[in-house]
Formats: C-alpha cells, structure tokens, sequence
C-alpha cells in the first residue's frame, strides 16, 4: 500500500472584483466605441470602414493574446505553431491597427470626434487583452481543479478497493 500524500495544492483564482471590472470594462469600452461609430458623422462607407476595422482589431487583439499565451507555454516545448501562423497573427494585429488608424486620421471630421474616436478605440483594445487574459487565467485553473479531483477520486477508488481486498 502506497502512503498518502498530504500535498496541499492550491490554485489561484482571480477574485470576483477583477472578473466584474474585465467584464465592466470590456462593456464600456464596446459601448463607447458603438456609441461613437453610429454617430459617426459623414458617408455611410466611411462609417462601414471603420466598423470593420474595428471588429478586425478587436478579432485579432482576441487571438494575439491567444497565440502570445500558448507559445509562452510551449516554451521548453516544441511549438505547435508553424512560422507562418506567426506572421499571420502578428501581421494581421499590426495590419488591423493600421488600417483603422489610417482611416480614423484620414477621415474629414472633427478632431475632438477623432480624439473620443481613437481613444475609445484604444481602450477596446486594452480592455480585450485583459479579458483575454482573465477568461484565459479561469479556464487554467478550471482544468486545474479537474485534474486534481480526478486525482482525488482515483485515489479514494485505490482505496477502497485496497480496503475491500
């Protein structure tokens, strides 16, 4: 019979305070951003370039935070990602903020509108990289905590069946 260990494991957990404000923040900058792209003023086509610059920046700010996690944990490992996968995540990143930059510049409005426009902008952005990390940060530790009661369980069912022998 094996001894039992009494490691205790513990797994950090963001608190609920940090997941509301990611949330909230993540919210509010959606809001602002939705609230200043429809009223935005000028050509309808002007305002459908930059909604979907927008939603582009917002898409590849969700899988850069997603590729920039999984190869630091690869680190030591070999990588799953092929170099091509690289430039793409990071090419399509910088190429989303570009466009969206160029066209926010470029476009004939008011430069206080600009201003509330660019940095509302930034703000989705930031807000999507925390998001990203605390939605990633609760999966980690969700699987965390499965492993640990499978553990538990197998070990119980070791156990008892050792009793039972």
């Amino acid at each position: 019979m094996q001894p039992f260990s009494s490691t205790t494991v513990s797994i950090q957990r963001d608190t609920r305070a940090w997941q509301f404000q990611a949330w909230a923040s993540f919210a509010v900058a959606v809001f602002l951003c939705a609230t200043g792209l429809s009223w935005l003023p000028g050509e309808a086509l002007d305002r459908a370039f930059m909604v979907m610059g927008y939603v582009f920046c917002l898409s590849t700010a969700f899988v850069l935070a997603k590729f920039i996690r999984d190869s630091r944990q690869a680190e030591g490992a070999a990588s799953r990602d092929v170099p091509m996968w690289r430039l793409v995540v990071w090419g399509s990143f910088f190429t989303a903020i570009g466009l969206t930059g160029w066209g926010l510049v470029r476009m004939d409005i008011n430069d206080a509108y600009k201003a509330f426009l660019g940095v509302s902008w930034l703000f989705l952005i930031s807000s999507a990289f925390t998001l990203a990390k605390t939605l990633r940060d609760r999966h980690e530790a969700d699987l965390i905590d499965a492993r640990l009661q499978g553990r538990r369980a197998a070990r119980q069912e070791a156990a008892a069946s050792a009793s039972a022998a």
